[in-house]
């Protein structure tokens, strides 16, 4: 069953060994060459579970990987159980809110002092389970770098869908997640990836005036 179809791969609900999976797909791009285009998608399915697995080793919860099918660019993983951090975020008490934020802020910043940059930070890409664990999931986007602005890209992305999604306690909610974010990587870190944040939506008002 097609859970989602984005325009680098899509994810499949499928039965595997008596278990539920996700099944993401890289289907062929009929624009790009044939050979640069299996290229592409080889890359990015070895990629993604080894990013993957380094976020596990930098403590951030991530979906398990059970197969790589590099000629066919699939990828078998974990159906994580429990709802989109999106579809919760506006539904829970101001304190629950905050607390939850907090504790995402932190996880992106274990992310991002293990050079993580995940790529797409929306709360889409967080699961909450039953037990109360955040699991970041789609690190197809995903790359490796230590590099300020990257940081400050990831982070810019992320508030700017807490302020598309979640425009009510956007503000608040991203003060939260830097808070947390803060716990994990230091104030003089954070400060420098604020001032950058701030660089980034600078550039954007210049570039839409123009």
């Amino acid at each position: 069953m097609l859970l989602k179809k984005g325009a680098e791969a899509s994810l499949f609900l499928e039965e595997w060994h008596n278990r539920k999976v996700i099944m993401k797909r890289r289907l062929p791009k009929k624009y790009r060459l044939p050979e640069l285009d299996l290229e592409i998608r080889s890359q990015r399915t070895v990629h993604e579970p080894h990013i993957i697995h380094k976020a596990k080793e930098a403590g951030v919860p991530t979906p398990t990987i059970f197969m790589v099918d590099v000629a066919d660019a699939n990828i078998i993983m974990e159906f994580v159980d429990g709802k989109q951090v999106k579809e919760i975020l506006d539904h829970v008490s101001p304190e629950e809110r905050l607390s939850l934020i907090g504790r995402i802020g932190g996880m992106i910043g274990r992310l991002h002092k293990h050079g993580i940059i995940h790529g797409d930070l929306t709360t889409s890409n967080m699961i909450l389970t039953p037990y109360g664990k955040v699991v970041f999931v789609d690190f197809g986007l995903s790359e490796r770098s230590k590099e300020l602005e990257s940081k400050g890209v990831d982070l810019h992305l992320m508030k700017r869908a807490l302020q598309s999604t979640h425009y009510k306690f956007a503000k608040e909610c991203f003060e939260a997640v830097m808070k947390g974010y803060a716990e994990v990587v230091g104030e003089d870190e954070t400060k420098k990836v604020t001032e950058k944040i701030r660089e980034i939506e600078k550039r954007g008002r210049y570039i839409s005036e123009r």
